[in-house]
């Protein structure tokens, strides 16, 4: 069956309420503030928002439904999506298909969390039963040890060291600097990435992203309602969605945008080599070496090599996650997974937070989320392109 295309559909003013390591506000307030500044920025009403679709992890236990009594608003359409790093893109691509069917005008995605002292250990206490049960009885538990072992698995079949996944923290960290709200905004070198503190063997301290709080969000409408809006956008030109790809591999050294890549970019009309930069999910720099993989930049296995033959810079052969990604940035909950769609849209309308990728007209995003006991369960695409 042939998918129905995204023809004439626009996402639109990307917004960021800044990251702050801690906050006694709750995800409610970040929430507000994203949907407040979608507002103003657009010049819109707020009753003209009809359709909302939600990211958060401490929202709860409140839900998306609750939150429209707290905001103030009153959709026709209403979607929460609790995927992780794969928020955004799935968040867009179900609004996209909204838009078009008639659902909705209007639909602001908004994601926010907060970060208390202790809200990390709770969430990761209350993230997954499954992952929970399966890992306590050996003393493990949470992404570090997880993801060690996936990192550890790359390192033994493709050749990778960690110099390797150095040059992709020390680049993205190249990418962060002068943003405000960067929770890292120093430079690191090589050697500082080398001699960081082992986390959970072979990762160091910096493969980790810190957690922090805030909110990102974008509003999904029709093309012709963007222009009627005097609004600067970006188009989509393909989206895909996938979940627990590849189950029967006994470890994750794949993941789900393989399955449906040859679709994301033959609905696009592009190929791989036409991007002009990636923003790919960067929980841990292993991951970013997936995801060249699992689209088609390079054959599987050959991540490694890839890293090694570009430079991933804004000005580099191959720009990624040209805000710094998560691991400069930080990772506000599921705001993470709208870090590069926010981020994408602002270098397609010439309005990024720090440097732009010379001459952009197209760019991957690229989602993943929700780890279990081996693998993330999530995977995404969405290409946009310069309206």
């Amino acid at each position: 069956m042939t998918r129905r295309g995204y023809e004439g559909i626009a996402v639109a003013v990307p917004v960021t309420v800044p990251y702050q390591r801690f906050s006694t506000q709750g995800a409610p307030w970040f929430l507000g503030q994203v949907l407040a500044a979608l507002v103003k920025q657009a010049g819109i009403a707020k009753d003209d928002i009809d359709g909302l679709c939600v990211s958060s992890f401490s929202l709860s236990p409140d839900t998306a439904v609750g939150l429209t009594q707290h905001l103030g608003v009153s959709p026709r359409w209403l979607d929460h999506i609790p995927m992780g790093g794969a928020s955004g893109v799935v968040a867009v691509r179900r609004a996209a298909r909204a838009v078009q069917a008639g659902d909705a005008d209007i639909v602001a995605c908004i994601s926010g969390d907060t970060n208390h002292v202790d809200s990390f250990w709770q969430m990761l206490g209350s993230f997954s039963g499954f992952a929970r049960d399966a890992t306590w009885p050996y003393g493990s538990g949470g992404p570090n040890s997880m993801f060690a072992f996936i990192t550890a698995h790359q390192m033994r079949t493709t050749g990778a060291k960690r110099e390797d996944f150095g040059r992709i923290c020390v680049a993205q960290r190249d990418n962060a600097l002068g943003i405000s709200h960067a929770m890292f905004r120093k430079p690191l070198t090589l050697d500082d990435y080398m001699n960081a503190r082992v986390i959970a063997d072979p990762i160091h301290l910096f493969d980790c992203v810190m957690p922090c709080a805030g909110g990102d969000g974008v509003l999904v409408m029709s093309e012709q309602r963007a222009r009627d809006l005097g609004l600067p956008y970006s188009q989509v030109l393909a989206a895909t969605e996938r979940h627990n790809a590849y189950r029967d591999d006994p470890i994750m050294f794949r993941g789900g945008w393989a399955v449906d890549r040859d679709e994301l970019f033959g609905m696009a009309g592009i190929k791989p080599e036409a991007l002009d930069f990636v923003q790919f999910y960067d929980d841990y720099p292993v991951i970013v070496m997936m995801q060249y993989e699992g689209h088609g930049l390079c054959g599987e296995g050959e991540g490694v090599d890839f890293v090694r033959s570009h430079t991933l810079t804004v000005d580099g052969t191959l720009p990624t996650n040209t805000s710094g990604g998560q691991l400069s940035m930080g990772q506000a909950g599921a705001a993470g997974g709208y870090l590069g769609l926010v981020e994408a849209v602002r270098q397609l309308t010439d309005s990024p937070l720090g440097k732009p990728v010379p001459d952009a007209e197209v760019g991957l995003v690229s989602g993943f989320g929700m780890i279990t006991y081996d693998r993330c369960l999530c995977t995404g695409g969405l290409i946009l392109a310069r309206a």
